[in-house]
């Protein structure tokens, strides 16, 4: 004869309750610890590429379409990565190429990486001329990249008489991006969802993806609400105006300020 099994109280606590709970909060936790680890990293890869290993002379690669690094000073050899440029590496060595053309630096690109890449693709304060070089290719740049050149040039040769050179291609070039930002962000931005989302309209510009990269340079923009448009705050023209007051480039730094409207800092 079979037994009946005794009804469940359904409106008794479960014993495994408080332990789900627990489990559920850890997973929790966890997930944010690990999106916060990732938003970190990204933050930090900027800085990190710009600081060199230990050991050997300080370079930078200022042109990416030549940073193969490969495993030996050879063009016919594997290519082991592609740096970036602004990538921070120390040259341990050097050797010609077959024909001696081309000169390889032996390169740290990591305590546990390195390899041969071609010498044209970086610069070093440590190199005499160096600093014109990478005028010239800042100079041939277009839209976005002469701007990095332009920054690298200013973080890498501190002490070079180019500085002013250098800056003033760098507010004339931010000066161009600020009006491609504009017609970027009037049309990626509906108007329609901006009064929806409830926000101060301008916030969605001054939050605008499209800046993020120029301010990863330290370079920076005020949004004018009258206008609709972004304008570059000018920081280049008056540190030429500051530091170099006597050279060519502050009459040009001068009269870029005047016709600018932009007020003296970017609005928060």
């Amino acid at each position: 004869m079979s037994r009946t099994a005794p009804a469940r109280n359904v409106l008794a606590p479960r014993r495994h309750a408080p332990a789900r709970r627990h489990n559920q909060l850890a997973r929790l936790l966890m997930t944010a610890a690990l999106i916060f680890v990732v938003c970190d990293a990204r933050d930090s890869a900027h800085a990190k590429r710009r600081r060199a290993p230990a050991g050997g002379r300080a370079a930078v690669v200022v042109d990416e379409r030549l940073s193969a690094l490969r495993e030996s000073p050879d063009f016919s050899s594997n290519v082991l990565r592609r740096l970036g440029r602004g990538r921070a590496v120390g040259v341990t060595g050097e050797r010609k190429a077959a024909g001696g053309a081309v000169v390889f630096y032996r390169v740290a690109v990591t305590r546990r990486t390195s390899g041969w890449v071609q010498s044209d693709a970086l610069v070093s304060p440590a190199r005499a001329g160096d600093d014109a070089r990478l005028l010239r290719l800042a100079r041939g740049s277009e839209e976005f990249d002469r701007v990095e050149r332009a920054a690298i040039f200013l973080e890498t040769f501190p002490r070079s008489p180019l500085r002013p050179a250098a800056l003033l291609i760098l507010g004339d070039a931010a000066a161009d991006a600020a009006a491609r930002l504009s017609r970027d962000a009037s049309r990626r931005l509906d108007a329609r969802e901006m009064e929806a989302g409830g926000a101060p309209a301008r916030t969605y510009f001054l939050n605008f993806v499209g800046l993020d990269r120029y301010r990863r340079l330290g370079v920076s923009f005020v949004f004018d609400g009258a206008r609709g448009e972004f304008q570059y705050d000018g920081a280049a023209w008056r540190e030429i105006l500051r530091r170099h007051p006597r050279s060519r480039e502050a009459a040009e730094a001068r009269a870029r300020l005047g016709a600018s409207s932009a007020p003296a800092a970017p609005s928060k």
